[in-house]
């Protein structure tokens, strides 16, 4: 086997698991190798302390637990303290910041760049961070802020994982122009894990997806295979050889899993599997 396969086959199984933050998940979780990180999203309708609630669960199961703090559900820096005070207890040494769901900001934090700076003036940011990239058009926010917000965000994260996206040549041509424009840091590339397809639409469509569906809907095939279920490996094989291409700075995959843990876990020891059959 040679070492480019090796290490194809080292990012499948150092994946990232992102999962919601539901009871059952938990249980699911059971799936995973201890020391997989594990991401879990904050929902707007249970509050960031759900969130905390999953994650010390997740973290007792010896899960490298990565709580998601959403800028828009924070009332305020007390509120912001109070969710660090937590976590540092619980032995949660990373967290993921995102701009959160929630049309209003609940609070002062309209934004990931304003909690990222509120966490940096309070001294209390944690021993790592990471921030979301948009290799394509974000459905609210026009380009141009999503870039300015990505230098700006940088300077307070240890590493991007980017949103979802079907399309390998658009995810290939960001993680080109970011770098282009001095971004260093290490990128996860986000894909979909092995999902019920009609849901991943409905997902795909409320987060403005709209380049990637218009991609999707020009493959062969894709049309019948959204009423099943999909699964990631032709954007798997697609973005393979950016993965071992030094120059892209491609730290690993990150799954968005929807709580489907048992069947990306599944795909992904089949995609180990057939790596190794590979001819050396």
């Amino acid at each position: 086997m040679n070492a480019k396969v090796e290490q194809l086959q080292q990012y499948l199984m150092d994946a990232r698991f992102e999962v919601l933050p539901l009871r059952d998940v938990v249980a699911q979780a059971e799936l995973l190798p201890p020391g997989t990180t594990t991401t879990v999203t904050a929902s707007p309708a249970k509050g960031t302390e759900a969130t905390l609630d999953i994650a010390a669960q997740l973290l007792a199961r010896g899960l490298h637990t990565v709580p998601h703090l959403a800028a828009r559900m924070i009332a305020d820096t007390a509120h912001l303290t109070a969710l660090l005070d937590r976590m540092e207890a619980l032995g949660l040494s990373e967290v993921f910041v995102v701009a959160g769901d929630s049309p209003e900001p609940r609070g002062k934090f309209p934004d990931a760049l304003a909690l990222l700076r509120a966490m940096d003036e309070l001294g209390r940011r944690p021993a790592r961070v990471g921030i979301t990239g948009y290799p394509e058009r974000h459905a609210f926010i026009p380009d141009a802020t999503t870039i300015r917000a990505m230098t700006e965000k940088s300077r307070y994260a240890d590493y991007v994982v980017s949103q979802i996206c079907y399309d390998p040549h658009t995810v290939a041509s960001w993680v080109k122009d970011v770098r282009a424009r001095g971004l260093a840091l290490p990128i996860y590339i986000g894909v979909p894990g092995v999902v019920d397809a009609r849901r991943l639409l409905r997902i795909s469509l409320k987060i403005g997806l709209g380049e990637s569906m218009r991609f999707l809907r020009k493959q062969h095939g894709v049309v019948t295979k959204l009423f099943t279920r999909y699964t990631p490996e032709e954007l798997f094989d697609e973005l393979a050889p950016y993965l071992v291409d030094p120059a892209f700075g491609i730290a690993g995959w990150h799954f968005f899993t929807f709580n489907e843990i048992a069947k990306t876990v599944q795909w992904r020891h089949e995609q180990v599997a057939r790596l190794r059959e590979v001819p050396a």
